[in-house]
This record gives structure tokens, C-alpha cells and sequence, in this order.
């Protein structure tokens, strides 16, 4: 009979911010699968765990994930963890629950530490809605397409970063996003020197101009209001004549009284006066 794997979610800076579910598992599975063997030694330590380490990361997954599917399949129970915080998130974890689901293996996820929700939750941002980008792209193409994201959605934006390339990233959202555009950056969460900075981001492109930074940086910017997305919307339909707009719709089979009606909305003009200048 298959085994499983538990993906067990670990403190992101303060130790008592572990389950009890997670330190019973971490005890009871037959290896713990970790990012960096020499980060959670210290934490199985602090604990008194004994369970043996065997290393899986980004530049081992490859020739470890079928060693690990291997052990599973003969009925091991392993768990696995992440630096801090939960396993999978922006995390070469999320290969080997793909590898776990395709070869029959289960796969049960223990809630915990997230440094996304924890960032989010103390922002003061909307929370109704927000999007995860993990690390802004090295590759060029990608990091454009992220920062294009970036301009014209309503919902609040959170990246990870590390502080040998914090200013560089909030250099670049000021150019895309512009000075007035509100962020909020925190740094060393749950640690001893938390702290939360609630910028415009031409303040936190200043500030860290003349503060080093120091520690890991979690970033939650604000999405543009819905209201100011229809302003431009509309704006860029001015700019097209209002013939070509209309028949825009006409040739996609609308009739004349219902093409009118969502040129009138696209404009943000009152149906009479479109019908009265198309006449």
C-alpha cells in the first residue's frame, strides 16, 4: 500500500508558530524531505524531532523525485518542508505532489506559517481579492508581462523579495505604476524586527534609497480602483471615431439599437447624444 505526503507548513521567522499536528507528523513520518537540511535541523533541534533529513531542492528535484515517489510507493510516509512557511509556494515542492498525483501517491497538505496570507492580512491593502506573484521573473519577457499585470488590475498585488534586489524591483514599479501608487512593504515577519512600511511607491523607492535593507521583504501593492480602470477604458475609446466604434459592433451582428447602447456605455456618453452625432 502506498504511503503519503504531508506537506507540513513551518514558522517563516518564530518558532512557537508550529502545529501540533505538524510537530506530531514531523515525528511519526519515516524521513522529512527538506529544502535546506542545515535550516531545518535547527528547527528539529529546538524540538527535540530525531526523524532523519534528506535533502530536496530546486537543483536536486530532478534525480530526488523519483527516489522519493520510489520510497512512497513502497509505503513510506514522508514529509516534506520548505525553509519556512508552507511547502509548494514558490517552492520546487509543488514538483513532487504533480509526481505524487501521477504516480497513485497520496498527498495531504498540513495549514500553517504563510508569509503571503501573514503580509497580506497586516497591509492594510483589499483582501477581498489578491494576487500572488511570487518573485518578479529573472527572464526579461516575463518580468515585463508581471509588470504589465501590474498596471491596469483592480486587485492587491503581493511579491516576495530579497534585499540585495529590493531597491532595483521598487525602482522598477515606480516606472511602471508611477509615484502616487500605494504600497506596502514588510519586512522580517513574525521575527523580532517586524516591521511593516505603508509607502506611496515613490516614498519606499526614497526611503530604501538611504536605508539598507536588510532581511526578507514580502510586498503588497495596491490594485488601481475599478473606477479609475472604466475612466481609462473609456479614454481610449474617445480616441477612436465614433463610426468605427459603432461598426465595430454592427459587424459582430448586434442590430443598430443595441450597438448604440454599448458604444454609449463603452464612451461613457448618453445613448441620445451617440445616436444624435452618428445622425
Amino acid at each position: 500500500m502506498a504511503g503519503m505526503l504531508y506537506l507540513c507548513a513551518t514558522p517563516i521567522g518564530n518558532l512557537e508558530d508550529i502545529t501540533l499536528r505538524v510537530l506530531r507528523i514531523l515525528k511519526e513520518v519515516d524521513v522529512i524531505a527538506a529544502e535546506d537540511t542545515r535550516q531545518t535541523i535547527k528547527l528539529l533541534n529546538h524540538f527535540g524531532i530525531k526523524t532523519p533529513l534528506t535533502s530536496y531542492h530546486q537543483h536536486n528535484k530532478r534525480e530526488k523525485t523519483p527516489v522519493l515517489i520510489h520510497r512512497l510507493q513502497k509505503g513510506e510516509k514522508i514529509a516534506l518542508v520548505t525553509d519556512a512557511g508552507t511547502p509548494a509556494i514558490s517552492d520546487p515542492g509543488e514538483d513532487l505532489v504533480r509526481a505524487c498525483y501521477d504516480a497513485g501517491v497520496e498527498v495531504t497538505s498540513l495549514p500553517g506559517a504563510s508569509a503571503v496570507v501573514t503580509a497580506v492580512t497586516l497591509s492594510g491593502r483589499k483582501t477581498r481579492r489578491f494576487t500572488f506573484e511570487g518573485f518578479l521573473p529573472a527572464d526579461k519577457k516575463e518580468r515585463a508581462a508581471a509588470l504589465k499585470r501590474l498596471t491596469d488590475s483592480s486587485c492587491t498585488t503581493v511579491f516576495y523579495e530579497a534585499p540585495h534586489r529590493l531597491q532595483k524591483t521598487l525602482r522598477l514599479f515606480l516606472e511602471t505604476l508611477g509615484e502616487e501608487r500605494k504600497i506596502t512593504v514588510c519586512k522580517e515577519l513574525t521575527k523580532k524586527h517586524e516591521t511593516v512600511f505603508s509607502f506611496t511607491m515613490g516614498e519606499a523607492v526614497r526611503y530604501f534609497e538611504t536605508t539598507e535593507p536588510k532581511g526578507e521583504f514580502v510586498l503588497v501593492i495596491e490594485g488601481i480602483e475599478e473606477e479609475e480602470k472604466k475612466a481609462e477604458r473609456q479614454k481610449q475609446w474617445l480616441e477612436v471615431p465614433l463610426e468605427a466604434h459603432m461598426q465595430k459592433y454592427l459587424s459582430q451582428g448586434m442590430d443598430k439599437k443595441e450597438a448604440i447602447k454599448q458604444v454609449a456605455k463603452d464612451r461613457g456618453m448618453p445613448k441620445r447624444e451617440v445616436y444624435n452625432a452618428l445622425l
